[in-house]
């Protein structure tokens, strides 16, 4: 098979117009921002807003009662193509549970040194309990610095979420809570909380 000629031997040159203004077109593009204001971002002491879906630091995301949405099925950690992902599942019992499921991520660990921002974990998730924020301040001064542990990637417990252990919402199912219907604690799980926090005091 005959090699084909890098140069098409039909193609015609070009002319004396297009070469004279094939420079002016190349320098169009800096005569355009040459007389633009530049901009300089003041970080960091003025944050820029980043993109509305940009991957930064991994968020472990709470039902609305507080119950954890990690069911510790490591699918996420799977998924990763890094090996970035830790988990150790641990089971549920009516008298300490974590989740609404029979076991919940007893152990949750994303080294940042190895994670490439990818977002397979969160598409892999089956529950949506792993998310990615838009904070992207990530750097520490050893490398164990940079193992996030479940206790600094869980979302926090805000009003009127109730902190876990506790039972889910009465005469509910897993699968209530799947679907998105449990919009807050019950009754019952308001003041079993209260009478935890008297016992502590």
């Amino acid at each position: 098979m005959q090699d084909k000629p890098l140069v098409d031997p039909t193609r015609k040159p070009k002319g004396f117009l297009a070469f004279g203004l094939a420079p002016w077109a190349g320098f169009g593009v800096t005569f355009k921002t040459l007389f633009k204001k530049p901009t300089t971002e003041q970080y960091p002491f003025k944050y820029p807003p980043p993109f509305p879906r940009y991957h930064g630091r991994h968020q472990l995301n709470r039902y609305a009662d507080g119950l954890e949405k990690c069911v510790g099925c490591e699918l996420c950690a799977w998924a990763c193509p890094a090996d970035a992902i830790l988990v150790e599942a641990g089971a549920n019992t009516e008298q300490e549970r974590f989740s609404p499921g029979e076991r919940y991520g007893r152990v949750y660990e994303i080294n940042y040194l190895r994670c490439i921002f990818c977002g397979f974990c969160m598409e892999a998730c089956p529950t949506r309990a792993l998310t990615m924020t838009t904070f992207y301040e990530l750097s520490g001064p050893t490398r164990e610095s940079m193992i996030f542990t479940k206790d600094q990637l869980l979302a926090p417990v805000v009003e009127p979420m109730v902190a876990p252990p506790h039972p889910m919402v009465p005469g509910s199912t897993t699968a209530d809570y799947y679907k998105g219907k449990i919009t807050g604690p019950g009754p019952a799980q308001v003041v079993e909380d209260e009478q935890g926090q008297g016992e502590a005091s």
